[in-house]
């Protein structure tokens, strides 16, 4: 392509094999070694062609409007939310993520939050570490998993990983949507979603972030799931309203909660790390050596293929 020789700003590294084969075929900046890196992508405007990111990192919309020869971003990650979709489309600004390679890993994360949350495995280490099973006797009783109801929010790639997983597990499958998918007969649409709170054991929140989802799950909808019920989130902290889950689950109104994803991360608020019923981690869903390599290799390709073709392998938005 004309403009393939523009300079590459990397804000996030891919790994040292993934970086290394950017840097043999492009002229990388790898800003992610800067303190301030944005700050010295815009001072370098007029020469970065092509962008690498990630959907944690992202960019910011100002920073894109200060890069006039700006052709492609290529996001390592399925989440755009933080991206600048909107001045991209009007700009032409072909931009990717990398969906697929990494829906079955971050089922696994809600499968391992759930059974976790219901058999209270964490709990369970730090009994037996700290001596009570000795000194206590017998664990208190948990939740079976087996032939429960299990309810999905937002059945997109990893929506459907999860739900496979629950038929495995004998469950009953229904899910919400935007609308329902004629594709899936094996699982039941709920329109409502506090409706699928109140019918469900345990509720999936797989939908995307950004705003139209933000606090999607409020307090109605974790009322409606429940003292016997547990709420999994492997999507966007954006999605779970924590002013109200907090209450709820202090007072016992909600059963448990297993959370990779917070309002506003890194870190989780106190009060959910002071409750025995939660079980939380560090955004890590697709975080196993496997899937990072998978995403890395993507981004790469959807480089290549840009600067081959003129397109992206996996668009978010196409130029």
């Amino acid at each position: 392509m004309e403009d393939a020789g523009l300079e590459l700003a990397q804000l996030v590294s891919l790994g040292a094999s993934y970086d290394a084969a950017l840097a043999a075929r492009w002229r990388v900046l790898p800003l992610y070694r800067e303190d301030q890196p944005e700050a010295r992508l815009k001072s370098l405007a007029p020469d970065v062609g092509l962008v690498v990111t990630s959907a944690r990192v992202g960019l910011n919309a100002d920073t894109l409007q200060v890069l006039p020869q700006v052709r492609a971003i290529c996001s390592w990650g399925v989440g755009c939310d933080a991206l600048p979709l909107a001045a991209a489309r009007t700009r032409g600004i072909a931009v990717s993520n990398t969906p697929d390679v990494l829906s079955e890993c971050v089922a696994d994360m809600a499968w391992g939050l759930l059974l976790a949350c219901a058999r209270q495995i964490p709990e369970g280490d730090r009994y037996v570490r700290s001596g009570r099973w000795v000194a206590q006797g017998k664990f208190p009783l948990s939740t079976q998993v087996w032939g429960k109801r299990l309810g999905v929010l937002g059945m997109g790639r990893i929506g459907e990983a999860v739900a496979r997983r629950g038929q495995g597990f004998g469950m009953t499958v229904r899910y919400h949507n935007r609308h329902a998918r004629t594709d899936m007969p094996a699982y039941g649409y709920e329109p409502s979603l506090v409706e699928l709170a109140r019918w469900a054991d345990f509720l999936v929140v797989a939908c995307p972030g950004g705003a139209a989802t933000r606090h999607l799950v409020d307090a109605p909808v974790l009322r409606a799931l429940g003292p016997q019920g547990m709420l999994i989130n492997i999507a966007r902290g954006s999605v779970v309203d924590e002013s109200a889950l907090i209450p709820l689950l202090q007072s016992g109104e909600l059963g448990g909660a297993g959370l990779d994803v917070f309002e506003h991360e890194p870190g989780a608020p106190e009060a959910l790390m002071a409750i025995d019923r939660t079980v939380l981690m560090p955004h890590a869903a697709s975080g196993t050596r496997e899937t990072a390599g998978k995403m890395s290799q993507l981004v790469v390709d959807n480089l290549i293929a840009w600067q081959q073709t003129g397109r992206l392998l996996t668009p978010v938005v196409s130029s």
